[in-house]
């Protein structure tokens, strides 16, 4: 599969008022969102982050303030051209229920006018990047899939045409706690491996300390704080801030530490760790988190092999504590 280079996305200003409201849905917003970054807006209900991310694709036109995909003023753009270039998935997934899976991720290709040929390719390589089996999935019903494989579904066909920026808004609020944890392992999966920039909007603060590459937090409209998730949660700019990703859990920071990054790299002339079975007794993946690793500690081990690619290593429980009094630094 082809990687596109994901479109940053740059917001000026942005001003959003909704008629008979007493303040503004969005207040004075601006934003800078790198090529192929993972941002995550996050806040409670009515703090506007579904509506600054529909200022994207132009289902919210702004009162005043610019916002800009690629370069491109998305004011001077005709919306139906826009929307088709921009992935959209929402929490009601929105499948059209008379059309098999295959025809609705194939609908914008076909609305591009892109041959036969080239829309069957596309949609099985989709179907298979959402680990739905084509021969099994392309000729079903909506109604014939789980919330979770419609909630696939839906991921591909906002693919399908191949777009440079994905905007997610709560897709995954309607799903059970194991479904939700399966699709947001599912898109960090394809976020690596299509380079796509995602906008991503969520209440939920687990959820936007596992995905993002950088948490934008709102209230009343505007951003309070834009930072990587492990700042956000060591550094709160404000109460408002610490109070809502409850910082001072330090177990929740743990799971944004890799074991790599508090390892103690092997010395020359010590043996290699046994096993590269991370599930094995007194070892782990160095990709696993510090919270993974906790649980091994307090299953009993005292000193866990380091496995995986790259540098091997030992960690241990006081490796933890330093690696957690070091994000609070």
């Amino acid at each position: 599969m082809n990687r596109p280079a994901g479109a940053p996305v740059r917001f000026r200003d942005v001003v959003v008022t909704y008629r008979g409201a007493d303040r503004r849905a969005v207040d004075g917003v601006s934003l800078e969102v790198g090529p192929g970054e993972f941002v995550v807006l996050l806040g409670p209900s009515g703090c506007g982050k579904s509506t600054l991310l529909r200022t994207v694709n132009r289902l919210v036109v702004p009162d005043s303030g610019t916002i800009e995909v690629d370069g491109r003023v998305v004011r001077d753009e005709a919306p139906e051209a826009l929307r088709r270039s921009i992935g959209y998935v929402i929490q009601a997934v929105g499948l059209f229920g008379h059309m098999t899976v295959g025809r609705n991720i194939g609908i914008v290709p076909e609305l591009l006018g892109w041959p036969r040929e080239r829309i069957a390719a596309r949609v099985d390589e989709l179907l298979e990047l959402v680990r739905l089996e084509p021969a099994r999935y392309r000729t079903r019903l909506p109604r014939e899939l789980s919330g979770g494989e419609q909630q696939r579904v839906g991921v591909a066909r906002a693919l399908a045409a191949e777009p440079h920026v994905l905007l997610m808004d709560e897709p995954f609020g309607a799903v059970d706690a194991i479904v939700r944890t399966a699709l947001q392992d599912e898109t960090l999966r394809i976020h690596r491996a299509l380079g796509t920039t995602i906008l991503f909007v969520t209440h939920d603060v687990d959820e936007a300390l596992r995905l993002a590459d950088r948490i934008v937090v709102m209230n009343a409209g505007r951003v309070v704080q834009a930072d990587t998730p492990l700042r956000v949660l060591a550094k709160p700019a404000t109460p408002y801030v610490e109070n809502l990703m409850d910082a001072k859990d330090a177990v929740r920071r743990l799971g944004l530490i890799r074991v790599r990054d508090a390892m103690r790299p092997l010395t020359e002339g010590v043996g290699a760790p046994q096993s590269a079975d991370s599930g094995a007794p007194g070892s782990i993946d160095a990709d696993k988190t510090l919270r993974e690793a906790l649980s091994l500690f307090l299953e009993g081990a005292q000193r866990l092999n380091v496995n995986g690619a790259g540098p091997r290593g030992t960690l241990e429980f006081d490796d933890v504590r330093r690696a957690v009094a070091a994000s609070q630094a």
